[in-house]
């Protein structure tokens, strides 16, 4: 009797995929585009911007400093994103208290400001990565609303001191480049990255 053919569509020979964020947000982002990572782990590493470091610099750095606090089976494909704000040269981080996330917001009120997105996919010894920035505008936040949305903590372990997805929605009427970069991971660059390694719309093997 005639073995029978691999059937094509089974996946055993997929790679691992590795999310190298606690992020809910980056896990709910690869839910949306069908992708499902095999495990969840976080790096603990020094956020802290160098002196006079450009934003680009910073968040290309600590998305490669997080890919590479990592030990990987040969069969594991790694997937780490960096997202930052910011205002001119001035980098803007997770706020750390109520008065500075409300720091933050006055600075953005009224004017541009950036959100920069590094994802690094590391295979092996090989890195891929990409940077997608995206231009956000705020509106003039009045005293009243900043002090209401402030008391949602809705800025608390966001860069910036917001998500586009939540509360500060109200305070944006116009963005240029990837919505999804600036909730923490760009879709269509980081499932070209994957479909490159051979990860695509796929549930994670059982």
């Amino acid at each position: 009797m005639t073995a029978p053919r691999p059937d094509p569509r089974n996946d055993h020979a997929r790679p691992r995929l590795i999310l190298g964020s606690a992020s809910p947000r980056r896990l709910d982002l690869l839910a949306q585009i069908g992708i499902v990572p095999d495990e969840v782990r976080s790096a603990n590493i020094d956020e802290t911007p160098l002196k006079g470091e450009l934003a680009r610099d910073y968040v290309r750095r600590i998305a490669l400093a997080k890919a590479q606090a990592f030990h990987l089976a040969p069969s594991e494909v790694l997937l780490c994103a960096d997202t930052t704000v910011a205002v001119g040269r001035r980098i803007l981080g997770k706020p750390g208290s109520r008065a500075e996330a409300a720091d933050f917001m006055r600075l953005m009120s009224g004017r541009r400001h950036r959100v920069l997105t590094a994802v690094v996919l590391r295979d092996g010894d090989r890195i891929r990565d990409r940077l997608v920035e995206t231009t956000v505008r705020m509106r003039p936040i009045a005293p009243p609303e900043l002090e209401a949305y402030l008391d949602m903590n809705d800025w608390q372990g966001k860069a910036g001191g917001y998500a586009i997805q939540g509360a500060a929605a109200a305070f944006i009427p116009w963005i240029q480049g990837s919505f999804s970069s600036v909730v923490g991971l760009p879709l269509s660059e980081t499932a070209a990255m994957l479909a490159a390694c051979g990860i695509t719309m796929k549930e994670p093997r059982s």
